[in-house]
């Protein structure tokens, strides 16, 4: 008697599909100026922030998958991840942005917006960097129990941060002391205006001691 032995096949989760991360430079460079800014922002607390990471929502299901463009997940080790999965994690995004284009317009707003209200992300963004099918660039919703409602005055009460559209990038500002979060190139600007501070401070002290000599000591 020949001996049949099952096996138990054990799904994968792929962690990439070949597919480009954006359509264009402009929605690549607003997602990962959205994802450095927030990465930023949220350093130190329970919280990571993720770009283009498959979001795998259904256990045992591989091909129940969605890809944000970026993603904010609370109450979680902070640090990257080749992947999400929701029953691992123990944790359903937050917040989703989405860099929509005229392309990606009827997923972004019937699948995915769809997907996101039943997963109750609590809030789903999308932003248009190029205007081509939402004239105002920038669309919030906030989940309810009844689902998705429109934000009307851009705040994002998860985040704490006003968003505005700034050209192709959106602007965040914090609800607490109105300051803007920097991206990294006005970061280096800063830097650099500091550091030109110091240096005259420094030859002012310099010009003060040629002059009367070194200050009391206390």
């Amino acid at each position: 008697m020949t001996g049949l032995s099952s096996q138990v096949l054990i799904p994968t989760y792929p962690s990439t599909d070949g597919e480009p991360v954006a359509e264009t430079f402009v929605h690549l460079y607003a997602m990962l100026i959205t994802l450095e800014v927030l990465r930023q922002y949220l350093a130190g607390q329970r919280a990571t922030v993720l770009s283009n990471q498959f979001l795998y929502y259904a256990q045992g299901l591989p091909r129940l998958r969605v890809a944000p463009d970026v993603m904010v997940i609370f109450d979680v080790e902070p640090g990257g991840r080749d992947h999400y999965k929701i029953w691992e994690e123990g944790a359903v995004p937050t917040v989703i942005f989405e860099m929509t284009s005229e392309g990606t317009q009827e997923q972004d707003q019937s699948f995915k917006k769809t997907l996101y209200e039943q997963l109750e992300v609590q809030e789903y963004w999308l932003f248009d960097p190029k205007g081509d099918w939402i004239p105002e660039k920038l669309r919030g919703y906030r989940w309810q129990a009844s689902g998705y409602v429109s934000i009307t005055n851009g705040i994002s009460s998860c985040l704490g941060l006003r968003l505005a559209v700034e050209d192709t990038l959106i602007g965040f500002y914090r609800l607490d002391t109105g300051e803007k979060l920097l991206i990294p190139d006005e970061l280096a600007q800063a830097l650099q205006l500091e550091q030109q501070r110091v240096a005259a401070l420094e030859a002012e002290l310099a010009r003060y001691r040629q002059q009367f000599g070194d200050l009391p000591a206390e």
